[in-house]
């Protein structure tokens, strides 16, 4: 028998990361037992209680799963299956997954899918640098000036970008794409980034998280990550 805090178990049933969970309570979208749950409440896996999130039941926790995507431009990461769009129309349906972090619409790559809320929870969280690397593509060619201050960070709107590994791929002034590695998951930030100075992004492909790239997934295709892979990506939630 084993007690968990209940924003501890919404997140391993999926509904959301743990703090997000907690999110739900606060703001009074819980029930346990017909009642607004709180966060002192636990539940133990030997006998559920009813758990309502927005007047839905949660499920118990499924077996976890963990998945490669490799999404084309064009796919939405939302879960809305009211956009044709949307990311839910290319899941499996006997499996509830969810990105983690996100690819925008208009990029491509790699992208992970869980119904693991801890793992979810603990690669996105900044103390761990979660590393990913991009290839991209702007409209001209670019100055050494350029993939320096790219590199060591760009003021947007009130944020500054932390420094980070860019480097030019071809030679500079002859070339109009570059590898960047982030450690951060700020909203659209390479293509702000690159407005910032002055550039606009043709293309961006998510190539590789942490050190693996998995070659072998196609555009378009998805298939389930290696106990290899797994723990290589679980060994990122170990903070420096």
């Amino acid at each position: 028998m084993t007690q968990y805090r209940l924003a501890h178990y919404l997140a391993m049933c999926g509904v959301a990361s743990r703090k997000n969970a907690s999110k739900l309570i606060t703001e009074g979208r819980v029930k346990i037992d017909g009642r607004l749950a709180n966060h002192t409440d636990k539940v133990d896996d030997a006998q559920v209680p009813d758990i309502y999130v927005d007047d839905i039941a949660v499920d118990k926790p499924e077996a976890k799963q963990y998945w490669i995507y490799h999404k084309p431009v064009g796919i939405d990461c939302n879960l809305d299956a009211q956009r044709q769009a949307s990311l839910i129309h290319h899941l499996p349906e006997d499996v509830r997954l969810f990105s983690v972090g996100r690819l925008d619409k208009d990029s491509r790559g790699l992208l992970l899918l869980t119904n693991d809320g801890l793992f979810n929870q603990q690669l996105m969280h900044p103390e761990f640098h979660y590393p990913k690397t991009y290839h991209v593509t702007v409209e001209r060619e670019f100055d050494a000036e350029f993939i320096h201050k790219m590199a060591t960070g760009v003021s947007y709107k009130d944020v500054t970008t932390k420094p980070c590994h860019v480097s030019a791929i071809g030679e500079i002034g002859s070339t109009r794409q570059f590898e960047i590695c982030l450690t951060q998951g700020m909203n659209r930030q390479i293509r702000r980034m690159a407005k910032a100075l002055g550039y606009y992004v043709c293309d961006l492909q998510r190539i590789a998280i942490g050190e693996l790239t998995f070659a072998d997934v196609n555009e378009g295709e998805m298939r389930q990550l290696t106990n290899d892979e797994l723990a290589s990506l679980r060994s990122l939630t170990k903070a420096d």
